[in-house]
């Protein structure tokens, strides 16, 4: 909700079908562009940690190596500046709040998405700078592969 960016919206019943099933086979490929309150030291990585919702403070995710299920995004920086760092997220799996879980907890990068007001602190009139720039997929009626991009506001 968040988010800003692209998003992909089917018309029918049966091009959701078809697209649903592209997501679930992990055939779309997206990137997005994020900056951390922070400076991340690394160059590039990959993170894979497991969670699930916590019933108790919806709708917060919590780090669950047993229970969770496993997200996987694979990252590199992009800049640093004034204690920031400009990142590029690639999600190799689409579970709820992963770039954000992925940013903020210890076992990731081990810094907020600025302005994410679950995972970080979000200062009054901050917006979250997370933007989905960048998505990939085959359409559902013709089968042709189909890229869209989208200019970082940020």
């Amino acid at each position: 909700m968040d988010t800003s960016g692209l998003m992909v919206l089917a018309r029918t019943v049966e091009a959701h079908r078809l697209l649903s099933r592209q997501f679930a086979e992990r055939r779309v490929r997206k990137k997005y562009l994020a900056v951390l309150g922070g400076v991340v030291r690394q160059e590039q990585g990959r993170i894979e940690l497991s969670f699930r919702l916590d019933p108790d403070n919806r709708p917060h995710q919590v780090y669950d190596p047993v229970r969770g299920k496993s997200g996987i995004t694979l990252w590199r920086r992009l800049s640093v500046r004034n204690s920031t760092t400009r990142i590029e997220f690639i999600p190799l799996t689409g579970r709820t709040h992963q770039l954000r879980l992925h940013a903020a907890h210890p076992l990731g990068l081990g810094c907020p998405i600025v302005g994410d007001r679950l995972y970080g602190t979000r200062k009054p009139g901050e917006r979250m700078l997370l933007h989905a720039a960048f998505l990939q997929f085959f359409h559902p009626r013709t089968g042709d592969e189909v890229e869209f991009f989208s200019k970082v506001p940020f």
